[in-house]
């Protein structure tokens, strides 16, 4: 693959990424009384976009049919998903953007925690240290600060759903790698599953939170402008659509490491329009906070490159650069060691 074919599929990934952070944030201020309808509306254009994909993409896409047997071993993976993204987007709706990654800091240590206790191995001091350093820059940046003022203050709440978010994304980490047998090794089969499968155990939840009345009480309120929430949800549905291929195919067509600063360069990025479209406030603090988690969940893709590099082997794993080796594809099961890619 060219150069010119990888940076673009890099931008594609890290425009995807940065559309569903701002528009879901934008939603949410839009309609905060609605968390649930609207990650169920995601969900479900998710899920149709799928839908449709395997039917004109003339059998390269293939949409499993119902197995009894499959959804209960799938059952785990589901649901820890949806957990995971009903904290994801209650962190959101409380935290400012620019915050919404120290917020959920934790990602990087709480999945070499989980990924350690599932392998039942202990992990290198070099990985012990930049784990170190990640949860650092994490307790720095939520920090109280009296430069703060206390309406963009974070609540305990949505700090708490941020680390609850972190540890079941770590969770989800592992179960991804378990489950994928269950759907013949095809990521598709399994974000299909996830997807339908979340979308079916969020469904009764919208109706028993109250959200189906609020829902239905806004849309008679003439005062009501449901066009952010509506035109929202289409975009988020179909960039969150995009995502998953954006995050696949960032993983394939470059090396981990590529893939590592092509995130950190969106959380500047993510950081800088937080700042100018929302108005968002960046102390010291914070600044320095999500300089020292991005180094220090660089300083772990490079320890981990380093560590999987033997003398005899020859290029042809997680750390090989495919730029530098014409495109060469890395296989899925290689990849164990990646960082997994968060929920936005």
């Amino acid at each position: 693959m060219s150069a010119l074919q990888v940076a673009g599929v890099v931008a594609f990934y890290m425009c995807s990424a940065l559309v569903m952070v701002f528009v879901n944030k934008a939603v949410l201020i839009n309609a905060p009384e609605l968390p649930l309808v609207f990650l169920l509306l995601q969900l479900l254009i998710a899920v149709l976009l799928l839908r449709f994909s395997a039917l004109v993409s003339r059998g390269a896409i293939e949409i499993p049919g119902f197995e009894f047997g499959t959804v209960k071993k799938l059952f785990p993976v589901v649901f820890v998903n949806i957990v995971g993204l009903v904290f994801n987007t209650l962190c959101l709706r409380g935290v400012e953007a620019s915050f919404f990654q120290i917020a959920r800091g934790l990602v990087l240590p709480l999945t070499i925690i989980v990924s350690s206790m599932h392998t039942r191995s202990v992990p290198s001091w070099n990985v012990i240290l930049a784990t170190a350093v990640v949860t650092a820059g994490f307790f720095l940046g939520v920090a109280p600060s009296s430069k703060v003022p206390l309406i963009a203050t974070p609540s305990i709440l949505s700090l708490t759903y941020g680390v609850l978010s972190s540890l079941f994304i770590a969770i989800h980490a592992v179960l991804i790698k378990v489950s994928l047998p269950y759907c013949n090794n095809s990521t598709i089969q399994l974000a299909w599953w996830t997807n339908a499968g979340s979308a079916v155990l969020l469904f009764p939840f919208v109706f028993l939170g109250g959200e189906a009345s609020i829902l239905r009480v806004m849309i008679m309120d003439p005062h009501w402008d449901g066009t952010v929430f509506l035109v929202g949800s289409l975009v988020t549905g179909f960039f969150g659509f995009l995502l998953c291929i954006a995050g696949l195919l960032s993983i394939r067509v470059t090396s981990p490491i590529t893939h590592m600063f092509s995130s950190a360069a969106r959380s500047v990025l993510q950081t800088v329009i937080g700042v100018t479209y929302f108005g968002d406030l960046i102390t010291t603090n914070r600044a320095t906070s999500i300089v020292v988690i991005l180094g220090g969940t660089m300083l772990y893709t490079w320890i981990k490159a380093v560590e999987s590099q033997t003398p005899s082997a020859p290029p042809r794993h997680p750390t090989s650069d495919i730029e530098a080796n014409g495109g060469e594809k890395v296989e899925d099961e290689e990849i164990v060691w990646q960082v997994p890619e968060e929920k936005e």
